[in-house]
């Protein structure tokens, strides 16, 4: 089953919770279902955690690379641009798991105490649990404990696993491992010109949109802005709008009766020949070996 990563305009993931009402996510998956092995870059209120299972993952947040191997886990902070994608092209499976920071307490003494001015940090980006980190073994049988619960889904199951994240947060606060807020710096400044130019790429993909167009969007040079998708994507501007185009265009693929020449036009292709090229470069399939593919896959 593909999985597809719905975001607003702003690049914020629109998350679909476990539970109506319940701001609670929790999946464990693989690399492969996603498109082309990579997750788009999107960010979230949410805190994210990442325990990988078998394989590795190469995982970005704000232009900061980590290699997580089989076992290692990650927690993200909330409001962090970040995606994980395939490393040498191989598979990957994993838990992911959202929680929301409201779930921590229904204090609010507590959570202005506890936990807003830690995921409000600008400088507290995200915690690698690697091997040899100290709270490695600890951290991770909360996560597989989270897992578990919800594998399992007895009544109540969203209680145990908000008390296990309660349990998890404070040992971090114990152990000091989560920091306090740090005056804002030219890196945070860049991030928010960085979400900037992706919500302008959000919003206007089905046009023609030039490097300056971009750059505008984030009010900086064009060399200025080309170092910032450098800096956290990794990517030139237009190869992360043509790899947005392309995202949207699977969905089409997947979820309409249009055809393929609409469809590449509605996603800012102005040439059938081109989207078929950079499509097949990007999945392995031309468009309508893909739709077939979906088609089969459904029936």
């Amino acid at each position: 089953m593909k999985i597809d990563i719905h975001v607003m305009q702003d690049a914020s993931e629109i998350v679909h919770y476990d539970t109506v009402g319940i701001p609670l996510y929790i999946r464990t998956s693989a690399l492969c279902n996603y498109p082309g092995m990579r997750a788009l870059c999107h960010w979230h209120e949410d805190l994210e955690m990442i325990r990988v299972l078998n394989g590795r993952m190469n995982y970005h947040i704000n232009g900061k690379k980590i290699l997580l191997e089989e076992n290692e886990c990650l927690m993200v902070n909330s409001r962090q641009m970040h995606y994980g994608y395939s490393h040498n092209h191989e598979n990957c499976t994993f838990t992911c798991i959202l929680f929301h920071p409201q779930l921590f307490t229904g204090s609010m003494a507590v959570y202005e105490k506890y936990v807003k001015p830690y995921t409000e940090n600008p400088g507290l980006e995200y915690l690698y649990f690697y091997i040899n980190h100290p709270l490695h073994k600890e951290i991770l049988g909360h996560l597989d404990t989270i897992a578990s619960l919800k594998s399992i889904g007895l009544p109540g199951y969203e209680m145990a696993i908000t008390g296990n994240m309660n349990l998890l947060w404070s040992k971090l606060l114990s152990e000091a491992v989560l920091t306090l807020p740090e005056q804002r710096t030219q890196g945070a400044t860049d991030l928010m010109i960085q979400k900037d130019m992706v919500s302008f790429i959000h919003q206007h993909y089905a046009e023609k949109i030039l490097l300056s167009d971009i750059a505008a969007a984030g009010n900086v040079s064009r060399s200025k802005c080309c170092i910032i998708f450098n800096h956290y994507l990794q990517q030139t501007p237009i190869d992360f709008l043509n790899h947005y185009r392309l995202e949207v265009s699977c969905n089409l693929l997947r979820n309409t009766d249009l055809n393929i020449t609409d469809i590449a036009f509605s996603c800012g292709f102005n040439h059938l020949s081109y989207y078929s090229k950079i499509f097949m470069n990007s999945y392995g399939y031309t468009p309508s070996q893909f739709r077939k593919l979906c088609l089969n896959k459904d029936k």
